[in-house]
Parts: structure tokens; C-alpha cells; sequence
């Protein structure tokens, strides 16, 4: 039996289809085109973890084919990765399939649960991580230099990153600040 609802125009794209290809079409987030615009600050939490949203802008844009210069996973996402225990390759696919509040989901389910204090430990770590070697001080500071040659005050990543990619940063003596 087939209901007629004025106004309706059916079930579209979804006809026969099942529940669960409807959910993921309904649900999946589209990707940053990273060619154009530039993924989210790692200084942006998301379920409480400072670079979780970058990292899952750099995902998705990969998946799609739209990552431009972004590089998914580089080290402050194996970090992260590493953190929660999830591979990359499952976080990829979850990016891909899901929103961002189902991504927190997800990695409840999906990995290892870390107490409030760990999380705002590993925030910090992460905010204050720069170059540990002699050879990524001299990529740092020619990038550095490359966009601002007066900011020998930036020697942390996230700060860089930003300053690359024209976010306000503050000068240093004032300690890096997590935007909520």
C-alpha cells in the first residue's frame, strides 16, 4: 500500500535502499575542500582533545581527494592516534562515514577511554610540541621565516601551523590557549 502525501515527492535517492546505506547518506559529513580553505586550528577542542577537529578535516579530505598540501596522517596525528589506540586506517573510515559527534562515539566505543586529566595532560604536550632535532629546527624556522621573520617567538607546531595559515597568535610569554 503506497500513501499519496500531497507535497511529497517520495523516498528520491533513498528508495530501496536499506536502514543502514540510508543512515551513512544521511549522516555523512562532506569534506573541507583543504585546496581552498584551511582545516580547522588544533588549537579548536572537540570532545575535549585539542587537534582531534584538524585531524578529522585532514581525513575527510583525504578520503574525498580534496587534501591539497595537507598530509593525512603526519606526526601530531600519530600522536593522537596513538593516544586513543586507534589505527589509522579505521580513523579514516570513521571520518569518512561519519559527524563529528558520531566520531567522539565512535572512539568511545572504539578506543581507549583516557580520564579528563590525561586528556588535558596530552592537550598541553601537544600545544607545546616543537622540533626535538636539529634538522626539523631548520625546516621550523625556514617556514618560519617564510611567513613571518619576525616571530622567533613561535617554536611550538600548532603555532606555526596557525601563523601559516593566518590565525591570530599571540606572542610568546603569553602560554598557548585552547579555543572551545
Amino acid at each position: 500500500m503506497a500513501f499519496d502525501i500531497p507535497g511529497s515527492k517520495g523516498m528520491g535517492d533513498l528508495k530501496g535502499k536499506s536502514p543502514d546505506d540510508m543512515a551513512g547518506q544521511i549522516l555523512r559529513p562532506g569534506a573541507k575542500n583543504l585546496k581552498t580553505v584551511y582545516p580547522r586550528s588544533s588549537k579548536e577542542l572537540l570532545g575535549g582533545y585539542a587537534h582531534l577537529a584538524r585531524m578529522i578535516d585532514k581525513a575527510r579530505a583525504r578520503e574525498a581527494g580534496i587534501n591539497g598540501d595537507y598530509i593525512y596522517p603526519r606526526p601530531l596525528d600519530k600522536a593522537f592516534l596513538t593516544l586513543v589506540e586507534v589505527t589509522e586506517q579505521d580513523f579514516s573510515y570513521a571520518a569518512k562515514t561519519r559527524t563529528d559527534e558520531l566520531i567522539l562515539e565512535w572512539l568511545a566505543v572504539h578506543g581507549r577511554p583516557r580520564s579528563k586529566k590525561q586528556i588535558e595532560l596530552w592537550n598541553q604536550e601537544m600545544l607545546q610540541r616543537g622540533p626535538d632535532d636539529d634538522a626539523k629546527w631548520d625546516y621550523f624556522k625556514k617556514t618560519r621565516d617564510a611567513v613571518d621573520a619576525s616571530r622567533i617567538d613561535i617554536v611550538t607546531w600548532i603555532d606555526l601551523l596557525d601563523l601559516e595559515e593566518g590565525r591570530d597568535v599571540p606572542h610568546r610569554g603569553v602560554t598557548p590557549e585552547i579555543v572551545s
